[in-house]
């Protein structure tokens, strides 16, 4: 499955979260070490979920970007 995740940029690297899976977040120093961290995070709280016999939500958020006159 494909997971929306959102990326930002903080002061001392990346983090990131799934909208579609609560709690689910990552942080690193580097892009490539967030993405490798998030996709791992995300296995991890879907195998939680299903160790919990709790629903594994399916992904269904979506993003665009917007151009608006400034």
């Amino acid at each position: 499955m494909k997971y929306l995740v959102v990326v930002e940029k903080t002061s001392t690297g990346f983090s990131a979260y799934s909208p579609d899976l609560p709690g689910c977040v990552a942080a690193a120093a580097t892009r490539e070490q967030l993405e490798a961290e998030m996709a791992a995070a995300i296995s991890f709280h879907i195998d939680g979920l299903r160790t919990e016999g709790m629903t594994v939500p399916q992904p269904q958020s979506a993003s665009v970007y917007l151009d608006v006159p400034t």
